[in-house]
C-alpha cells in the first residue's frame, strides 16, 4: 500500500493531461477543423483518467485517514480542467500524501 501515494501523483498528473487532450480536441472539432477524430480519442481517455482518480482518491483518502472535507475537494478537483495537479500539490504541501523514495539498490 506504500504505492498508492505514487499512484496518486500519476493519475492526477495523467487526468490533468488527458483534460489537456480533450480540451486540443474539442478546439479542433469545434473551431478549426470540423472534425471529431480528436474527441474521439481523447474523450475515452479521459473518461477512464477521471475515473481512476475517482478510484485512487478514494483508496489513498481511506489509507490516509483524511477528512470527509478533504476528500471532497479532492474528487471536487476532478471537474475542473488541471484541479487535480493543483490539489496534488497542495495536499502533498500539507503532508497530506507523502511519497517514498525509491530505495537504492543493494550490491552483494
Amino acid at each position: 500500500m506504500r504505492r498508492i501515494p505514487a499512484l496518486f501523483a500519476a493519475v492526477a498528473i495523467a487526468e490533468a493531461c488527458s483534460w489537456a487532450a480533450l480540451l486540443v480536441g474539442m478546439f479542433f472539432k469545434y473551431v478549426v477543423v470540423h472534425n471529431e477524430i480528436g474527441v474521439q480519442i481523447a474523450g475515452p481517455i479521459h473518461g477512464a483518467f477521471f475515473m481512476a482518480y475517482l478510484a485512487v482518491t478514494v483508496i489513498q483518502a481511506r489509507l490516509a485517514g483524511w477528512k470527509w472535507w478533504v476528500t471532497l475537494v479532492a474528487l471536487a478537483c476532478s471537474i475542473p480542467p488541471f484541479a487535480t495537479i493543483v490539489f496534488e500539490r497542495w495536499a502533498r504541501s500539507r503532508g497530506l500524501i507523502r511519497i517514498a523514495a525509491a530505495e537504492p539498490a543493494t550490491q552483494s
